[in-house]
């Protein structure tokens, strides 16, 4: 192997490690984030999101660009990663809740309790939508780059997250939200009820899907980057 091929080798593999890392770090922390609710208020409709939405565009943007560089193969590897991890952080925060807080500490059982562990039945619901979104999101995504013959990176990048939104959504929202609460299990003050459900799903996948056509000049911005680190052709990015 000639001084070219090795460079360009240690740079790919530099940026799949940095993406992966990203990638990661950012699903683990909109789980961390997403039990807590905020609306929006327009003339038309109040809109209930989770904090979670604030993070999910750049776990987006590592997808595609994950995709469009390591194929699905890269893309699986991450996300059963990802589901690792997140998996590991529940059960290491609720083998944290049997460790008692002393009396001067700044935050006690109750508050670490409902915090952390009452996003159980998010971090159920999340890891199943995130797994299966993910397997679609790289699906489709492949798909389109196929029919298109490599070019319109808008369109597979803004296709496949439109199509595995949708499925994410409406499932992290059902086992993570409204399950524990149509259970009894929830902590929230007020009851979630299937209304709540529909509202904050709907209001999600709309803010998901209005990001994943904003975010489109900053994945072409990312891709140049990536291409000229790597010294990949130019004319891949259409």
């Amino acid at each position: 192997m000639d001084a070219t091929m090795e460079r360009f080798a240690a740079r790919r593999q530099l940026v799949f490690q940095a993406l992966g890392v990203f990638f990661v770090g950012n699903a683990l922390l909109a789980e961390l984030v997403g039990g807590k609710l905020f609306q929006v208020a327009t003339p038309w409709h109040t809109f209930t999101l989770s904090c979670g939405v604030i993070l999910w565009p750049l776990v987006f943007i590592a997808t595609d660009v994950v995709n469009e560089y390591f194929g699905r193969d890269g893309v699986r590897r991450l996300s059963f990663m990802a589901a690792a991890v997140i998996a590991y952080a529940f059960f290491m925060l609720w083998l944290a809740q049997w460790v008692r807080a002393a009396s001067f500490s700044p935050i006690d059982d109750a508050s670490f309790a409902r915090v952390f562990l009452q996003s159980r039945w998010i971090i159920v619901g999340s890891i199943t939508a995130f797994l299966v979104a993910q397997l679609v999101d790289v699906s489709v995504f492949r798909a389109l780059r196929r029919r298109t013959g490599g070019r319109h990176l808008w369109l597979r990048a803004t296709g496949s997250t439109v199509v595995s939104q949708l499925i994410d959504s409406f499932v992290v929202g059902f086992i993570g939200l409204y399950v524990p609460a149509a259970l009894g299990q929830s902590q929230a003050e007020t009851a979630f009820t299937f209304a709540d459900f529909l509202n904050t799903s709907t209001s999600g996948y709309a803010f998901k899907a209005a990001v994943a056509i904003a975010i489109t000049p900053l994945l072409y911005g990312l891709h140049r980057v990536i291409h000229v680190y790597m010294g990949a052709p130019d004319e891949s990015l259409k």
